[in-house]
């Protein structure tokens, strides 16, 4: 399970550009949203193998998007990223089924990590 379909939803552009460049660079095939609503209209047509979520977005955010998400798809590994961790809201991620939480002041180079054990954890599954 080398490429996967790894999904980005974040709404600063440049954020978004660098991460989907970074997970490409990787070999995975990268959808990228710039929000919430967004992301939901692409999951109807695609289906990621992964979805990587920002916490915090002005459409709809990052808690709101993954419910909807989770009214069809309860299976779907999600890292979130978030520009002001805390502990609720490490918290409540727990309720949601969210792999990693990874602050986004480390996210470039976390995410290496946050991916490899999702990626490990989905191998798992398959085999």
């Amino acid at each position: 399970m080398s490429k996967l379909k790894i999904m980005i939803v974040d709404d600063e552009p440049d954020f978004l550009e660098l991460m989907a460049l970074r997970i490409s660079s990787w070999g995975h095939t990268v959808l990228k949203a710039s929000g919430g609503k967004e992301a939901l209209k692409i999951l109807k047509k695609n289906q990621p193998d992964i979805l990587v979520l920002d916490y915090m977005m002005p459409d709809m955010d990052g808690v709101a998007t993954l419910k909807e998400v989770r009214k069809t798809n309860n299976k779907l590994p999600v890292i979130m990223f978030t520009a002001y961790p805390n502990t609720k809201t490490i918290e409540d991620s727990d309720k949601l089924g969210i792999h990693a939480f990874i602050p986004k002041l480390s996210a470039y180079s976390e995410v290496a990590l946050a991916l490899k054990s999702t990626i490990e954890m989905l191998e798992k599954k398959f085999h």
